[in-house]
């Protein structure tokens, strides 16, 4: 007997040394939940697209032999639009599928009357690509509910299993039909972008241009006529106080030519229209505190507006050398490939140079950008810097004389 209670010890003391079981957890999580949902309501969710759009479809079809046919499947059209939108929306939700929202039409542009903005809604490919999504999913629709309601009953332990399946073929065609046309709608979007960063460019180069006449020339005018009304007024009474008012006021007139001359430079350089981008990069270069060795190999002359933006991208590249980089010495290669346009500008400065650093860096990306162009900083600490700026070649055409 104590032989028999010495032998159970051990055993005893091993089974409690066991660790126990971990707790029975429940195999479906959120995830599960929100597939098993989006599966359950593809049925009533097809089965109102399929009615929406075949209603639409045939109806707008039948009378298009009379004046209502082709407003009414526009108007279909439309609606479909917002179907789509809702279907991108639940697979959002329940799928975890985030797509784009494909652009709107332009219908309210200025020059487009009634007939142009049906035309473009009955050709909208957005709106065609949703009819296409509901017309087919009806029968998936039922397939999908009835899988799902079973296996809730019949094959819950594989229904994850099977949801995700089901699923991944719901994320498909959501992708394939209800997302934006990639190349083109990125290329909208793109273009949309680059027109507002135009507009503000345009609309801070004229302010800057008024502050400038404001705070420089004008003043300097204004008190050009000042001085020239008293030594008119002093002229007979004391001519020589007049004549050194007149002296002063020649020297303001000196002055606010040569600010109007730095500013009709900022504009738009007359040597740059005169006798083109090379000769204009050299007087750039020139008015830089480093020295810089300017290399132009163009065997013809770009469009003006890809010129003016080249000549004020090494400009402003340019002031940055002298104001922030403390190099000894720069370069400025400008060069054509085949259809683009490319300008490099380097320094032996301290480097550092970043897009978000400030704006002038910045500024210059977002106005190559709107050209379709591209702007590239290769500028580490300690430097040296390199930037390259690469621009589209548009060939020049006559304008005023000038090739």
């Amino acid at each position: 007997m104590t032989e028999r209670l010495r032998d159970s010890r051990p055993a005893e003391r091993q089974a409690e040394n066991v660790s126990p079981l971990p707790p029975v957890r429940f195999a479906y999580d959120a995830h599960t939940w929100k597939e098993i949902a989006h599966l359950l309501l593809n049925f009533p969710v097809a089965l109102f697209g399929f009615i929406y759009v075949v209603t639409v479809l045939f109806t707008g079809a039948w009378l298009t032999v009379t004046v209502i046919g082709f407003p009414l499947l526009a108007a279909g059209l439309m609606g479909a639009r917002r179907l789509g939108a809702l279907e991108r929306r639940r697979a959002r939700a329940l799928l975890g599928v985030r797509i784009d929202e494909p652009s709107p039409l332009p219908l309210r542009t200025k020059n487009s009357g009634f007939f142009q903005q049906l035309w473009m809604m009955l050709k909208d490919p957005v709106g065609w690509r949703t009819i296409l999504y509901d017309f087919i999913r009806l029968p998936w629709g039922i397939l999908t509910f009835t899988i799902t309601l079973t296996s809730l009953f019949v094959l819950w332990p594989v229904l994850p299993y099977i949801a995700r399946g089901l699923t991944n073929a719901d994320r498909a065609m959501v992708r394939g039909l209800l997302s934006p046309s990639d190349e083109l709608e990125r290329r909208i979007a793109e273009l949309e972008s680059d027109r507002g960063v135009v507009v503000d460019t345009a609309a801070a180069d004229l302010r800057r241009i008024e502050r400038d006449l404001h705070d420089g020339a004008q003043a300097r005018l204004v008190n050009l006529a000042m001085g020239l009304g008293l030594a008119k007024e002093k002229l007979l009474e004391d001519p020589e106080y007049a004549q050194a008012m007149v002296e002063e006021a020649h020297g303001e007139v000196k002055l606010a030519l040569q600010e109007l001359r730095d500013l009709a430079r900022g504009i738009h350089p007359a040597v740059l229209t005169d006798r083109g981008l090379d000769a204009a990069l050299s007087s750039v270069a020139s008015r830089c505190t480093v020295p810089v060795k300017v290399t132009a190999d163009l065997d013809a002359r770009p469009a003006a507006a890809i010129e003016g933006i080249a000549y004020f991208t090494v400009s402003e590249l340019l002031q940055n050398v002298s104001k922030h980089s403390g190099a000894r010495s720069a370069s400025v290669d400008v060069w054509r490939t085949e259809e683009r346009l490319l300008i490099q500008v380097w320094d032996d400065g301290r480097g550092g140079a970043r897009l978000d650093g400030g704006t002038g860096m910045r500024g210059l990306a977002e106005r190559l950008d709107a050209v379709d162009g591209l702007f590239v900083i290769d500028s580490p600490q300690g430097g040296p810097t390199t930037v390259t700026a690469e621009l589209p070649w548009r060939d020049r055409s006559f304008d005023g004389g000038h090739r």
